[in-house]
């Protein structure tokens, strides 16, 4: 099935989580907040979320500044 991560579509099988496609794109550590189809997950809802075909996903990490 298709998921479009931050604009860009990528293949995953069939009942993937969101905690699932973290760890197999080695962003496990990196992913501060996630959005699915424009509505805000919870980090602790990323293993029981399961994406389906044509899901928009939005991955964001936290940079500092100043």
């Amino acid at each position: 099935m298709n998921i479009i991560i931050n604009g860009e579509k990528r293949e995953f099988h069939e009942g993937i989580t969101l905690q699932e496609i973290l760890k197999e794109l080695s962003l496990e550590d990196k992913v501060m907040a996630a959005a699915l189809n424009m509505n805000i997950v919870k980090k602790e809802q990323w293993g029981s979320t399961v994406l389906k075909d044509d899901d928009k996903l939005e991955l964001l990490d936290f940079v500092g500044g100043g």
